[in-house]
């Protein structure tokens, strides 16, 4: 199970499937996920009847939806060419779609700059901070 942190809608995924490789999954990483929850835009989509059809339009992803997505954070303990160590406190990605572009518009937390190096500098440029 791995975080969401973008807007997309989905909030925790299920990782079915590493791309091109057999072993686990690190950052920078394209994976296949399931979503298994997805995020509540309660408050700020307004009252009424109307507030759950905006949003439902707001989710661009449903619970039970197959899509990619690129590890952004992992728990496990990562060597840097430096030396140094580099641990999150969580699991997370970004989903994104088949030609590799995030389908959230804004990142919610920091992302590890291993991504640099695998080419994904469009979710570089969403994220806060990388680390």
């Amino acid at each position: 199970m791995l975080n969401c942190i973008d807007n997309s809608g989905a909030a925790v995924v299920e990782c079915t499937k590493v791309l091109r490789m057999k072993r686990h999954a690190k950052i920078g990483d394209r994976i296949i996920v399931v979503v298994q929850k997805q995020r509540s835009f309660g408050p700020e989509s307004g009252g009424g009847s109307g507030g759950s059809v905006s949003t439902s339009a707001a989710n661009k992803v449903r619970r039970g939806d197959i899509r990619h997505a690129v590890v952004v954070r992992t728990v496990k303990k990562l060597q840097r060419p430096d030396g140094s160590v580099v641990r999150f406190d969580d699991n997370a990605c970004v989903l994104i779609n088949k030609s590799g572009d995030p389908i959230g518009t804004r990142l919610n937390g920091i992302v590890g700059s291993e991504l640099r190096d695998k080419k994904w500098s469009k979710i570089l440029s969403l994220a806060p901070m990388h680390l």
